[in-house]
């Protein structure tokens, strides 16, 4: 998707509809900020308010990732290009995500045992050990909420009963039993538990 040609097609329907930044922003519950960032070619409009911006703009979500009106005769094409495009980009947002899990993951393991190594290695009273290790804990406990969260919602996790592909609930991902990011829960499609791997694509 070309976000400088969304941009601009943006900006040439809200002028036609007789809009400002301001008034489009008011009416999308936002800031006109960021609606001159869509503009610009610097953001695209989130998802959550793409149908309501579609509407205001009198377009189609197709003609909007497009950045043109589309006409019947490929309409079809470039449906499918879209739906294309945005599979392919949710799959490396989602890489990100999981390599970002992963770089946090180890930075955090690394500060705790860097305190712990200290706390167990260098001369000091009890009370200090003690701390060095809590402080050394205190990244990794703020983190885990965090991570637990990417690892639920970043691709999908594949039911090895049925093959089904699913995002679960995160007190599913929470509570499970894991090894990596395989985690044993119960498949919403079939009810069956097992080991699920996790996979970035929905099929």
């Amino acid at each position: 998707m070309d976000q400088i040609k969304i941009g601009k097609f943006i900006a040439e329907r809200r002028r036609k509809n007789n809009l400002t930044q301001m008034q489009l922003a008011e009416r999308l519950g936002i800031t006109d900020r960021a609606v001159s960032k869509w503009e610009t070619g610097r953001a695209m409009p989130d998802s959550s308010i793409m149908l309501e911006l579609c509407d205001i703009l009198k377009i189609t979500v197709n003609d909007l990732l497009c950045g043109e009106v589309v006409t019947m005769d490929n309409y079809n094409e470039e449906l499918e290009k879209n739906l294309i495009e945005t599979v392919k980009q949710k799959q490396q947002a989602d890489k990100r995500l999981l390599s970002m899990e992963i770089f946090v993951g180890v930075l955090c393991v690394v500060i705790l045992l860097a305190f712990t190594a200290v706390a167990s290695f260098v001369q000091m009273e009890e009370w200090i050990r003690i701390l060095l290790i809590v402080v050394g804990l205190i990244p990794f406990l703020i983190a885990l909420p965090f991570m637990l969260k990417i690892e639920q919602t970043a691709g999908y996790y594949q039911c090895a009963e049925c093959g089904h592909r699913y995002i679960p609930k995160y007190s599913s991902v929470f509570w499970a039993t894991h090894m990596g990011r395989t985690r044993r829960m119960t498949c919403p499609k079939c009810g069956k538990k097992s080991w699920n791997k996790k996979v970035l694509t929905k099929e």
